[in-house]
């Protein structure tokens, strides 16, 4: 990239430049999702992206990140996740180890011991506030909350009022606010409901599996290596499986890995010997598995 962030964030002047923009990267985008995300860059909004895992949630905070020439910064939640782990952490060996640098060099002015001990150079920035710190008006940041539905309320809370002000308050230092917001991504696969405060603050959007002409498209661009007529394969065998009831129905990651496992084998076509052998893929749990070979790959295959 040759321009700056800042720049080209502000000189994308449509959801269809965007949309090239992000098809130079890699990601192939619908008009709904490429408007939703052009939205948010223009509003400085954070926008909320909820769908079943694989659809391409994440992908699309890697490609902002890419299309902006910025910094991605994720903060991956999970159940317990709480605002210290987001924030920042305090380098205790570095401190005590200060200190007994300071004691052996017969420092006795306890006053500065104490301020040196909470200098910023023994804090350690967490995702939060590595993104309101690095994200400037010449180049805003990109900051990925993946699967926010992961986390607890509280944090859910916590991250409400982060994410209305962009400004952190640390007891020891002062305040951190972000000279320019940077670009806000929140993923959700939906396991619970996220509270409506949370997603008020945010432009919405929810990501479908990608029709069967889309998935083709994003194989073939994925992995050159794969021609069309086994992408085409493939694609067809995904959306017939996302028709089943399964416990974990196939996602654009799990096409794109049993793509490149059969270009791996060099596989010229997707056959029921060769989808059985490589069946784990696209298929991550057992059961799944077992209802599909229970029905006969060759249904699967060949629409039966």
């Amino acid at each position: 990239m040759t321009q700056n962030a800042a720049n080209r964030a502000s000189d994308i002047g449509s959801p269809q430049e965007l949309a090239r923009l992000l098809d130079s990267c890699g990601y192939l985008t619908d008009d709904g999702l490429a408007t939703a995300a052009y939205l948010a860059l223009r509003m400085r909004r954070p926008l909320f992206l909820e769908g079943e895992a694989g659809v391409g949630k994440t992908a699309l905070a890697k490609s902002l990140a890419q299309v902006l020439d910025t910094p991605l910064i994720r903060l991956q939640c999970y159940e317990g996740l709480d605002a210290a782990q987001a924030l920042y952490d305090w380098d205790f060996p570095r401190q005590l180890l200060h200190l007994r640098t300071a004691e052996a060099a017969g420092v006795t002015d306890v006053a500065r011991l104490e301020s040196e001990l909470y200098d910023r150079r023994f804090l350690i920035a967490r995702p939060l506030l590595r993104a309101l710190e690095t994200s400037t008006a010449q180049r805003p940041s990109v900051l990925l909350v993946d699967e926010v539905d992961r986390a607890d309320d509280e944090f859910e809370a916590f991250l409400l009022e982060v994410l209305s002000d962009f400004t952190i308050s640390i007891p020891e230092l002062g305040t951190v606010r972000a000279a320019e917001p940077p670009v806000v991504v929140l993923t959700s696969n939906r396991t619970r409901e996220v509270h409506d405060a949370l997603k008020r603050r945010c432009l919405y959007h929810w990501l479908e599996h990608p029709s069967y002409e889309r998935e083709v498209a994003i194989i073939r661009r994925r992995l050159p290596q794969a021609d069309r007529r086994l992408a085409g394969q493939v694609a067809r065998a995904a959306q017939r499986l996302r028709a089943e009831d399964l416990l974990k129905p196939p996602g654009v990651a799990e096409s794109l890995d049993w793509t490149e496992a059969l270009v791996a084998l060099g596989a010229r076509d997707l056959d029921p010997a060769t989808a059985a052998v490589t069946l784990g893929a696209v298929l991550k749990y057992r059961e799944d598995q077992q209802r599909v070979t229970a029905r006969g790959l060759d249904a699967l295959l060949n629409g039966g």
